[in-house]
C-alpha cells in the first residue's frame, strides 16, 4: 500500500490545496494531510486543532485521505507513518525554487521521494496569506475557500473589530 504525506500550516486550507490533496488521493493508496506549524511565520490564525476540523469537513468525502499534525522534521514523521513519497503543489516557478531544495534534503536525509503537482490554473494566485488579507478586510472568499472555512474567517475578524 503506498502511501503519501501532503504538508503545509494550511491557515486556512483552500480550494488550491483541496485540489492537491484531492488529486494525490487519486494516485495513492492513503494520503495523509501533515499539518504543521511552521516556525518561520509568526502567528497562526487558526489553532492546529481549527486546521485539522476545517480539513476534515473539507475532505470527508475522500474516503483514502487522514489529517494529522506534527512538529519536528517531515522525514521522521515520514517514517514514523510509513509514507513512501511526499507531495507538494506548485502554482509558479518560484515556489519551485523553494521546494526543488527541500526534495533534495528530504531525499538525501531519508530516500523518500517529492512529487510535485502544478495547481490548476483557477486556483494558481491563491494562498492562505492571501486569503486572510482579504478576509480581514471584509473582501469576498467565498471562491477562494470552502464555506465552512468562509464562516470561521468571518467570525474569527469580527471578533478582531
Amino acid at each position: 500500500m503506498a502511501t503519501a504525506l501532503c504538508p503545509g500550516s494550511f491557515d486556512p486550507v483552500t480550494y488550491g490545496h483541496l485540489d492537491i490533496i484531492e488529486r494525490t488521493a487519486r494516485h495513492f493508496d492513503d494520503v495523509i494531510v501533515a499539518v504543521i506549524r511552521n516556525p518561520q511565520k509568526s502567528q497562526s490564525l487558526f489553532t492546529l486543532e481549527e486546521r485539522q476540523e476545517l480539513l476534515h469537513e473539507s475532505l470527508a468525502h475522500v474516503p483514502n485521505v487522514r489529517i494529522e499534525f506534527f512538529k519536528g522534521l517531515l522525514v521522521e514523521f515520514a517514517k514514523q507513518h510509513g509514507a513512501s513519497s511526499i507531495v507538494k503543489g506548485l502554482r509558479a516557478i518560484s515556489d519551485f525554487d523553494y521546494e526543488l531544495q527541500m526534495a533534495q534534503m528530504n531525499q538525501r536525509l531519508s530516500g523518500i521521494d517529492t512529487f510535485f503537482i502544478s495547481t490548476t490554473p483557477q486556483h494558481s494566485f491563491l494562498s492562505s496569506s492571501l486569503v486572510r488579507e482579504v478576509a480581514r478586510f471584509g473582501g469576498d472568499v467565498s471562491s477562494m475557500v470552502p464555506p465552512i472555512v468562509v464562516e470561521r474567517l468571518q467570525g474569527r475578524f469580527r471578533e478582531e473589530v
